[in-house]
């Protein structure tokens, strides 16, 4: 009720924090952090990012738009800042999630970048909270959505790689959910994934 979830400590540090070490340790310098309930904490815990060679821009969606915009409605309002010229590909990690071993690895990007894909996901086997799960993953990386009586293993474990294309249907302002969009992605072929080793939780409550 006091603190954004992504500001409570575990650990002795706000989780959010060990996203923003991963991605300064893998090179990355510019981070979008978009913010909703008790989005003024956020610049004050944080700052300007300079402490760990990063620079922090805030997409203020509470703000500008009364409320948070779901995950894709989050990259659409903050796109301009992500792909300056509509074609980066970008990080995307939910920050109520821990996963302190990601590697958020330029060598990742860069197999991204060479494929068509409109996302990469890192998945997790199915957890208690999406026992139906959300894919079943191919042999060779591609992600597979099909009728509900295919078999769906994995759960996308909220990170991903993404291309502005992926959201190109969302307008700035407007509310919208990743979810659709990457199934969408999966039944035209267009979704990439692997499975995320190492320790993951989802700090859903």
């Amino acid at each position: 009720d006091a603190t954004p979830k992504p500001l409570l400590a575990v650990h002795g540090k706000p989780l959010i924090e060990y996203h923003l070490e991963a991605l300064a340790r893998a090179g990355v310098r510019e981070v979008v952090i978009n913010t909703a309930w008790l989005e003024a904490q956020y610049p004050v815990v944080l700052g300007d990012g300079c402490r760990w060679g990063l620079t922090i821009h805030y997409s203020m969606e509470g703000r500008d738009h009364g409320g948070a915009l779901e995950t894709a409605g989050g990259i659409a309002k903050a796109l301009q800042l992500l792909a300056p010229t509509s074609t980066e590909a970008f990080w995307v990690v939910s920050g109520d999630i821990f996963a302190p071993g990601f590697d958020f690895a330029a060598a990742h990007v860069a197999a991204f970048e060479a494929s068509q894909d409109d996302a990469h996901l890192w998945l997790v086997p199915n957890p208690g909270f999406n026992t139906r799960g959300d894919f079943a993953l191919g042999p060779s990386g591609r992600l597979q959505r099909g009728p509900d009586t295919l078999p769906r293993p994995w759960t996308y474990a909220n990170l991903a790689l993404v291309r502005p294309a992926l959201v190109a249907g969302v307008a700035v302002g407007q509310k919208a959910a990743l979810g659709p969009l990457l199934f969408a992605s999966a039944d035209a072929g267009r979704l990439g994934g692997q499975a995320l080793g190492g320790t993951w939780e989802n700090v859903g409550t």
